[in-house]
């Protein structure tokens, strides 16, 4: 499981890198052309085009953010994917100088797509305080 950590890792510092100045392209990239997930605003995103413009939906809004990924764990799904779940810990920089922090659960698939390891799902959310029943 180490082997998943690691590229778990590399992941994560991809993903900083691309939203160090929020560029929906260089984020794009990072998912498998078949990716979707769930981000946070309503609906799914499936497919480059639509997390494109998920991701470019926040141009103006977000200037810069951080993800730690923190208390995860890994299950090896098959020698070229894995799944993780653990937490996300966010810090945003917003237009105005603002900052924002959330901390939401995160559960990831991590694919080897074309010999790179890309993001072909993810679903984050937020803890609820009750049962949603």
């Amino acid at each position: 499981m180490n082997e998943c950590l690691d590229t778990l890792r590399r992941v994560e510092r991809a993903w900083n890198e691309a939203a160090r100045n929020w560029d929906p392209h260089a984020l794009t990239a990072l998912y498998a052309p078949d990716a979707l997930f769930f981000g946070g605003r309503k609906g799914q995103s499936a497919g480059a085009r639509a997390i494109l413009a998920y991701f470019s939906s926040y141009c103006g809004v977000i200037e810069s953010a951080t993800l730690a990924l923190v208390e995860q764990r890994v299950i090896r799904l098959a020698h070229d994917c894995f799944l993780a779940q653990g937490y996300g810990e966010f810090t945003f920089t917003l237009a105005g100088n603002r900052t924002s922090r959330s901390r939401l659960r995160t559960t990831l698939v991590i694919a080897s797509h074309d010999a790179a390891w890309r993001i072909r799902q993810h679903h984050f959310s937020t803890e609820p305080n009750t049962p949603p029943i």
